[in-house]
């Protein structure tokens, strides 16, 4: 906003001047009814999240253990020196590659004890050093040698001896001379921070000083895993240890290793401990990874453009020297025709030119360097060198170093050997972690003992309560009780069937009996409650389409039905031949969704069955309007302060590409609860934003004085329209997906936008407002102690392990059935409705039984899992535009700056308010 408006009498000359208008910045007029209330006091106090009011006591008692390990610290009154390290080449030139810092800063710790005290370090690997207790001066400059560094880490443009040779890999003939290297580390004073910091966090005043402080703590911890050779992973390690992989496929493997961090609980400072598993590339011979990676069956089948792309920035190791490189590319030609100019060894020609010859990579490792090759002449060669001075070695003296990596998104079928492999039961995950504990001996560690830090071994026990699952509603009246999180539907009929009458079948090309699918349907259906009539036709694809690109499929399946159909159907159920990734799937939702206006079930017929048929039938009745089953707090409405007062309940998330795709757009999604007193029936709203960018921009989108193109205007309508023309007095926010430093934007920025969008619609509308944050990422897991099964569902958390002060609480609301449960972490940032603690983790416990799609308690809030499905149901309508634009940036920052983020095609009116993503 260009301007404030003078609220009311205030003294002017307490106001400070406007601010400076930057030069590329159009000052807006500030319209009076625009602003909401806040905005128009000069400086508004920024929100923070609220206090804890008080615990819950509902619900049995048990008694569990955690993976929260109890630390003391001795040590208060000292500080902590915080310094900053620039690392510099002998002349002068500041240092690049990383990986170097920790070499060179273990050097100086070596070299210098003395001059330094014999001060520990705790060094992050870039920027920042931490001492206890100050060094002797407050800038150092050390001079320090390293021997023996990879070429990929070496200075400048030419080559380590700079000496000009293209093919560096000649070590013998240059006698060594560049195998040492100086540089020039300077240590400078940047902070002190008090380690009394630690203590007042742990008394619920946390500041930027306790968050230094136990961020120094965790630095510690990965000091610590990198001297033992570890991959760090933000605050987890992996050890190069053959039996934590297992093989994933596609040369990735799974590498399992542990994640440990210090947290300030309600119990004081405790050291969380948990298996953690990333993906790293299959060490060993590049080739190998190669035929691995692309599928093929011998190095002549692999695609070298393709290769290219994925072998770029790997680490490799070189024999017979044992020089490790980093990979800058491929030759143009086979190793057989690759030529390179190599220098002669006896001097100059006359002018004092060194004299060169031209021969291949080939030549001159067989027959200079006498390296025999089996299979390398015909195949590319690698290329370690800079793009001006290229450096070549054949394929087959090249090994992939272990502990790299993988960052590209996994294959539907990498990702369920992920899941599948990396699971381990209660006792078992109890086990590893305290062997963990055990190897990693941090109180031996000199940082944690200068700190007075020591870490009790045992898992710390805790009280946690079980609360009763809500009773549900069914067809006919009946009530239900869901046991151990389940329900079912065996013998009952849906709360609220629809009836499937206009209906078609289409099939791309699955192999399927479909008069026998359709007559299992309809007695299936019938079973439940749902008259569903025979289907008006069936359309089979017409087989010369099979190759035909996805949204040509589409349309051409799309003409038959016109051909056929007088006016467009309810619904159709449509046969895929694959069961996930269905090229299909996609154009054929962005045509029925956006388009038609059609409701679509999509099923890959492979195992059916009674129990598939109702799970697919229970999606079904919820896209057309249906219901399958109710709380009975809903139907009586006696919901504690959501059934007295019209209350709407949001789910949000943005989704974003996988960490490969930096230009794939982000999609923020929201969905509304409609139909006021209900929380059961939802509809969504989604929309594309910058990639990776996690804050929802589009929830407030003035376009002019009247119109509003947000997200949230168009769910308070459809509440309005869907709940007796009620304005929601109460406005509950899910969000999902953001972490712990970005509380405060969800807060200050979300909930503004919020508002801006309320107060827009009518000024005088003052609703109050609940913000709760979902986590699934994090890792706090509860046990059951002296039993082997995971925590029964509805087990609620929130003392000891809670924040200090923050009103946080952990549920595990679903039975965990395979691997050890994830509780999911609920943060009550701001609570103006007045909850008390029992009441709102009964809500949340109830809305993990009110999701559609299955008769079990999901394992957070059914609002957020909506969102989820979504955003990734509406992402897929994008994926052919991608593929079709050649050009790989989408929305992301180019050279020429921002890229215009393309638009979702918007849904059809038709579907736009359905549970069309169920």
């Amino acid at each position: 906003m260009g301007s404030f408006e003078q609220e009311g009498n205030e003294a002017t000359e307490a106001l400070p001047p406007p601010p400076v208008i930057p030069p590329n910045v159009v000052p807006l007029r500030a319209e009076s009814e625009l602003i909401p209330e806040p905005v128009k006091k000069v400086s508004k106090p920024k929100r923070v999240p609220m206090a804890r009011p008080g615990m819950g006591s509902k619900g049995q008692k048990i008694q569990l253990l955690t993976n929260h390990f109890k630390v003391a610290v001795t040590k208060v009154d000292g500080h902590f020196f915080h310094y900053s390290v620039a690392l510099f080449y002998e002349d002068g030139r500041p240092v690049d590659g990383k990986g170097i810092g920790r070499k060179l800063i273990d050097r100086v710790h070596e070299t210098y004890d003395t001059e330094l005290n014999g001060k520990d370090f705790a060094y992050d690997g870039e920027k920042s050093l931490f001492t206890v207790g100050a060094l002797p001066r407050n800038k150092l400059e050390f001079t320090v040698v390293l021997e023996d560094i990879s070429s990929n880490r070496t200075a400048g443009q030419g080559s380590p001896g700079g000496n000009g040779s293209p093919n560096e890999s000649d070590r013998k003939r240059f006698k060594r001379p560049y195998q040492s290297k100086t540089f020039k580390v300077e240590i400078s004073f940047a902070a002190k921070i008090p380690m009394q910091a630690i203590s007042n966090a742990l008394q619920g005043q946390e500041s930027e000083n306790s968050q230094e402080a136990l961020r120094v703590l965790d630095i510690i911890l990965r000091q610590h895993a990198a001297k033992q050779g570890c991959l760090l992973v933000r605050q987890s390690f992996f050890h190069n240890d053959p039996r934590n992989f297992t093989d994933l496929g596609g040369g990735v493997l799974g590498c399992r290793g542990f994640h440990s961090s210090f947290r300030a609980t309600q119990g004081g400072l405790s050291l969380n401990i948990d298996v953690s598993t990333t993906m790293i590339i299959q060490p060993g011979p590049v080739v190998d990874f190669l035929i691995a990676n692309q599928n093929v069956r011998d190095p002549f089948g692999i695609d070298f453009a393709k290769a290219k792309r994925t072998l770029k920035n790997l680490r490799i190791k070189t024999s017979p020297s044992n020089m490790e490189y980093k990979i800058t590319g491929l030759s143009e030609n086979t190793c057989k025709e690759q030529m390179f100019s190599l220098k002669q060894k006896n001097g100059r020609d006359g002018d004092g030119e060194v004299q060169t010859v031209e021969v291949t990579v080939y030549d001159y490792f067989v027959n200079y360097r006498h390296i025999e090759l089996r299979y390398s002449a015909d195949l590319p060669c690698i290329n370690v060198g800079k793009p001006k001075r290229p450096t070549y070695f054949p394929l087959e003296l090249c090994s992939l170093v272990s502990l790299q990596r993988y960052t590209k998104s996994l294959s539907t079928h990498q990702r369920s050997s992920l899941v599948e492999k990396s699971r381990q039961k209660p006792p078992e995950r109890m086990r590893v972690l305290t062997e963990a504990l055990k190897k990693n001996n941090y109180d031996t560690d000199p940082m944690l003992r200068s700190c007075g830090i020591s870490i009790n071994t045992n898992f710390t026990q805790i009280e946690g309560r079980v609360l009763s699952a809500p009773k549900l509603k069914v067809g006919k009246g009946e009530d239900f009780f869901p046991r151990n999180g389940r329900w079912n539907f065996n013998n009952k009929k849906l709360v609220d069937p629809t009836k499937i009458e206009r209906w078609v079948i289409v099939n791309f090309s699955a192999r399927c009996d479909i008069r026998n699918l359709t007559r299992d349907l309809i007695k299936c259906g019938e079973m439940k409650g749902i008259v569903i009539d025979p289907p008006f036709d069936v359309f089979e694809e017409n087989p010369q389409s099979r190759r035909a690109p996805p949204p040509v499929r589409v349309e051409q399946m799309f003409e038959q039905i016109k051909s056929k159909l007088p006016g467009a159907p309810q619904f159709i159920l449509c046969l895929l031949s694959e069961r996930k990734n269905s090229e299909v799937y996609g154009p054929w939702k962005r045509k029925n969704l956006a388009e038609f206006g059609i409701v679509t079930q999509c099923i890959a017929p492979t195992r059916v069955n009674d129990q598939y048929l109702t799970n697919v039938l229970l999606k079904i009745n919820a896209k057309l309007g249906g219901m399958n089953s109710f709380l009975a707090v809903e139907q009586s409405p006696s919901i504690p302060l959501v059934s007295k007062v019209p209350t709407i309940i949001l789910g949000m998330d943005v989704s974003h590409g996988s960490p490969g795709q930096s230009d794939v757009p982000s999609i923020a999604a929201v969905v509304s609860s409609r139909q006021w007193p209900l929380i059961s029936r939802y509809r969504a709203s989604v929309r594309t934003q910058s990639p990776k960018v996690e804050m929802i921009d589009s929830l407030f989108k003035p376009v002019s004085d009247t119109e509003d193109g947000g997200i949230v205007r168009e769910l308070l309508l459809d509440f309005y329209v869907s709940s007796g023309k009620r304005k929601p007095d109460q406005i509950i926010i899910f969000r999902d997906g953001v972490s712990e430093s970005q509380f405060n934007q969800v807060l200050n920025i979300e909930l503004d936008q919020i508002i801006e969008a309320c107060k827009f619609l009518d000024e005088k509308w003052c609703p109050r407002f609940l913000v709760i944050v979902a986590q699934k990422n994090h890792h706090t897991k509860f046990f059951q102690s002296g039993a082997p099964d995971n925590v029964p569902p509805g087990t609620v958390i929130d003392n000891r392990v809670g924040h200090p002060r923050n009103n946080d609480f952990y549920m595990c609301a679903h039975a965990g059935m395979i691997g050890t449960t994830r509780p999911t972490h609920y943060h009550v940032l701001l609570d103006e409705i007045g909850f008390s603690a029992d009441d709102l983790q009964e809500l949340v416990h109830s809305l993990s039984y009110v999701y559609q799609r299955s008769t079990t308690a999901i394992s957070v809030v059914a609002p957020i899992c909506y969102a989820h499905l979504a955003a990734s149901q509406v992402s897929q309508f994008m994926k052919f535009d991608d593929m079709s634009e050649t050009s790989s940036s989408h929305g992301g920052l180019t050279s020429a700056g921002a890229v215009p983020v393309p638009e979702l095609p918007k849904l059809h009116e038709n579907v736009s308010s359905s549970m069309f993503f169920c």
